[in-house]
């Protein structure tokens, strides 16, 4: 059996996406209140603090796995950090996308942070195609 072994790069980027899963934590306590009626939201937000707390914790997964990937790529520059910061930089993005398009008293429709979602998803978009290209090509 081989040795994992990553790039300074992946490496890096992966001990910084491993703590930011303290905050998904934090969120799945938050949403824990949230459906004990703990915390006051309209049904909208109930919903975009679901959609938030699960776009977080999938992503954050998938682009750790992205991260091994990337190394078996020959991509390197811009395109080798895309690859790698792509669905990080997703996660961070639309998950502060749902949450702070949410925010208030008695909230029933996203303002314009909502943004954020669409921003994230480009982020997605790109980091997805750039790995994939990147290994088909390998």
């Amino acid at each position: 059996m081989s040795e994992l072994s990553l790039s300074a790069a992946s490496q890096y980027v992966a001990g910084a996406t491993l703590l930011t899963i303290v905050t998904i934590e934090f969120g799945g306590w938050f949403l824990t209140k949230v459906v004990r009626g703990q915390v006051p939201m309209t049904e909208f937000q109930r919903n975009f603090a679901r959609a938030g707390h699960a776009h977080a914790g999938v992503l954050v997964t998938l682009g750790l796995v992205c991260l091994v990937l990337a190394d078996a790529t020959a991509l390197t520059g811009a395109l080798g950090w895309l690859a790698r910061l792509g669905v990080p930089a997703a996660a961070a993005l639309m998950s502060a996308g749902f949450f702070l398009s949410s925010l208030g008293r008695d909230v029933h429709r996203p303002n314009r942070l909502i943004a954020l979602v669409w921003l994230g998803a480009l982020s997605l978009a790109g980091g997805v195609v750039t790995l994939g290209v990147g290994l088909l090509v390998a």
